[in-house]
């Protein structure tokens, strides 16, 4: 089954069905390639057109001539006939090899026609024979096969034929009366050229049309792939960016992931280092003997290098001050929707986000908000199926015995739960129920919630309705900021 290219979808679509139902023409299809316009395999498509036109005159010439009544010259009719069938022949084999005859001579090709035609006339009844309507064929074809111009030219020479067949032919028509012969050979001679002319307009006019149709439809498509080329150039452009940002994304969790674990390590070994720096200067000014001295002087060194290290590790995991500013919660969430659009996980599901109204604007780190809502969602997407649909919901909580005031978000989805056992470690590194996942998505959450953002992160509940998610973050109100609505 053969297709042609779809530019507005991106893909393609079949021109031949199985059935023959939806089967596109080879000239519709050769013109949509923009191959009608192509000069050998034009010249070749009208050269078929040409044979067949050619082998249906000659076979209804023959049935006239032989089964006909009142036929001029029966035997030598059948030898023009025989003529023509004989060029005919070889027109045809040579098409089938896909070559041309005289293609160099097409005037000359013209006049042989008109030659032909002329004398099958001559050997019937002249200028009132129904071998005249030859012409018309001959002007049909000739305007398939070459321009307007040599067109022109045929129906010119097939009207000096005509002309001479009327001068110089002997042949009568019969039944006429001998009063009315000349009148009414006048009469058809006249008829016949303006009808000639009329055709030959016609039908050049006609061609012409669908010439320039053709043309314009080659030009169209030309246009359609260079536009589809430019889309597909683009989205593959796209395509690497968004790849290019999802490695970026996993190697930021892999960062903050080490981070966590270099500032967990600082803290742990920073305490028995302080311990034993304090114990190696106490023995330094008790120690009398130079040798000893520099030797603890040397542990002492590298005590203090160890403790430099660790407060490096310390300063690389830590958001730096700088960062923080006061955010709209709600951009952050829409931030991290339009980057969830481009992962291939968004098919068939649908967002609904319910905001509360008059939720202040909070001091946050606004990229490290947007990756924690980011990887809830894509969390959220995985777990569903198609048609299924995620709920992000924003509300303020007011302030209670022990707590300040807080936004708090959910998120919620209609996906398949976590099991009892999974909801006790999600929050922990390493562990995950996908099959391809890193382990690092929720607890790099929570690390950042509580650590970066002051706030905290829980699983609400989770069954096989769907999961809920709630992130809770302070409200600090600074004098003059203004309170963001929707």
């Amino acid at each position: 089954m053969s297709s042609v290219e779809n530019p507005g979808s991106g893909g393609r679509f079949p021109v031949d069905s199985p059935s023959g139902i939806f089967r596109i023409p080879a000239s519709f299809r050769a013109a949509a390639s923009g191959r009608l316009f192509d000069p050998v395999e034009r010249e070749t498509e009208a050269e078929s057109i040409t044979v067949r036109v050619r082998w249906f005159g000659l076979g209804i010439g023959y049935l006239y001539v032989n089964f006909g009544t009142q036929v001029g010259s029966p035997r030598e009719l059948n030898a023009m006939l025989t003529l023509g069938a004989a060029y005919a022949l070889i027109d045809t084999l040579a098409s089938w090899k896909g070559r041309l005859l005289l293609t160099n001579y097409r005037l000359a090709i013209s006049l042989m026609e008109a030659l032909f035609i002329g004398l099958l006339c001559h050997f019937d009844e002249g200028v009132t024979s129904p071998f005249r309507f030859y012409y018309f064929l001959s002007l049909m074809v000739c305007a398939i096969r070459h321009s307007s111009s040599v067109t022109w030219t045929t129906f010119g020479l097939h009207s000096i034929s005509y002309l001479l067949l009327g001068l110089y032919s002997d042949a009568q028509p019969r039944g006429m009366p001998d009063g009315e012969t000349e009148r009414h050979l006048v009469v058809s001679g006249i008829l016949t050229l303006v009808f000639m002319g009329w055709g030959t307009w016609a039908i050049v006019s006609l061609t012409g049309l669908l010439k320039r149709a053709g043309q314009r439809l080659a030009l169209l498509n030309e246009q359609l792939k260079s536009n589809q080329q430019h889309l597909e150039r683009r989205i593959s452009a796209r395509t690497r960016e968004l790849q290019e940002s999802q490695a970026m994304l996993v190697q930021q969790e892999k960062q903050a992931a080490f981070g966590l674990l270099a500032a967990g390590i600082a803290h742990e070994v920073g305490n028995p280092l302080a311990s034993i720096s304090s114990i190696v200067q106490l023995m330094s000014r008790k120690n009398t003997d130079s040798s000893i001295g520099d030797r603890l002087q040397l542990v002492d060194d590298q005590l203090q290098r160890i403790q430099r290290i660790l407060k490096e590790l310390t300063r690389f995991s830590r958001p730096a001050n700088e960062q923080m500013a006061t955010a709209d919660v709600h951009s952050a969430i829409n931030d991290a929707l339009n980057i969830a659009r481009y992962y291939g996980r968004w098919k068939g599901k649908t967002v609904v986000t319910s905001f509360g109204e008059g939720l202040p604007r909070i001091r946050t780190v606004h990229d490290q908000l947007v990756q924690v809502m980011l990887n809830l969602i894509l969390n959220a997407l995985d777990a569903m199926h198609e048609g299924a649909s995620i709920e992000i919901s924003t509300r303020i909580l007011p302030a209670e015995s022990g707590r300040s005031e807080q936004i708090a978000i959910r998120v919620r989805d209609e996906g398949h739960g976590i099991s009892k056992d999974a909801q006790k470690q999600i929050f922990q590194p390493y562990f995950t129920t996908k099959d391809h996942g890193t382990g690092l998505g929720l607890f790099v959450c929570r690390q950042i919630t509580k650590n970066s953002l002051g706030g905290d992160i829980q699983l609400v509940r989770s069954d096989g309705a769907g999961t809920e998610f709630e992130v809770t973050l302070p409200v600090q109100r600074p004098e003059g900021v203004v309170q963001s609505s929707v």
